[in-house]
């Protein structure tokens, strides 16, 4: 496997595999991996002849009181589990390689991105388009891999991609969880064992969303309170918002219609963590 840390390197690797006739799959990533990640790689190794995984703490996408500085970063074990799946080519560059001196450029796709994180998180999707962005430039991909754990990212990066004109597939890999529930993210870790019992308070608040749409439930605003309600009965939760909304605007519904998002996002302790399921 090998390891590009150099842009233009990976833009003369990704060169070279066009031009044999190889499609090139990419998974873009901030390490930690977890098996979430790991099934995204699969994906794109099904899909593709040639596999990339990025791995880049992008700083551009943490606010000023976030957990940039602490983020988990586990370079040697993120690069023997990919090495495992048989990847090609690890993309891992420094920010100053990624944001050089005097850098002013950024990508920003209006309305979408002030809507679910976007409210609590003003300029994180700012920050994930950007970098993304760049991503794909360098990286060049014919398929590009993200997971539903993070929907309203996949709805942004979407419409980025339409708007733009990129030359790229998205592809988007379904929630992988602990076999309690719990969806697989990389925060995870930061959570004590208290804390990893309380965190199931998303997925049963989504649970019970769904529980009532089979028996038939359709009034927005109750499916809205009954999923709040769940939450507010775990005492270690804070609720930062539980939402239904379209997954390709992010807009509140108002009358329940096929694929809608139901969308929550909490702080246990100090850790935000976020789950979503699509209705029927």
């Amino acid at each position: 496997m090998k390891i590009i840390r150099i842009p233009e390197d990976m833009q003369q690797f990704s060169r070279e595999t066009r031009r044999s006739g190889k499609r090139l799959g990419f998974v873009p990533t901030m390490g930690a991996l977890h098996a979430g990640h790991l099934s995204l790689v699969k994906m794109a190794r099904e899909r593709s002849d040639c596999v990339v995984v990025s791995i880049f703490v992008n700083p551009l996408q943490f606010g000023p009181t976030e957990d940039f500085s602490k983020y988990p970063r586990t370079f040697e074990r993120d690069c023997q589990l990919l090495e495992a799946e048989g990847v090609d080519t690890v993309f891992a560059p420094t920010v100053e390689m990624m944001y050089p001196l005097g850098a002013t450029t950024t990508v920003e796709v209006a309305e979408i991105s002030d809507r679910l994180d976007g409210v609590s998180r003003p300029g994180h999707f700012k920050g994930v388009t950007t970098v993304v962005s760049k991503l794909f430039n360098i990286v060049g991909p014919d398929f590009a891999f993200f997971g539903q754990k993070d929907a309203a990212q996949v709805a942004i990066l979407r419409r980025m991609v339409r708007d733009l004109n990129v030359d790229l597939q998205i592809v988007v890999g379904p929630i992988v969880r602990e076999a309690d529930g719990l969806a697989m993210s990389s925060r995870n870790a930061y959570l004590s064992p208290e804390e990893r019992k309380q965190a199931l308070v998303l997925q049963r608040a989504l649970a019970r969303v769904q529980f009532l749409v089979g028996r038939g439930e359709s009034d927005v605003k109750s499916l809205i309170d009954a999923g709040k309600q769940v939450v507010a009965e775990e005492p270690a939760a804070k609720l930062d918002y539980l939402e239904i909304v379209d997954p390709d605007t992010l807009e509140p519904v108002s009358a329940l219609s096929s694929g809608a998002l139901v969308a929550v996002a909490a702080w246990i302790g100090a850790t935000r963590l976020i789950d979503n399921v699509l209705l029927p």
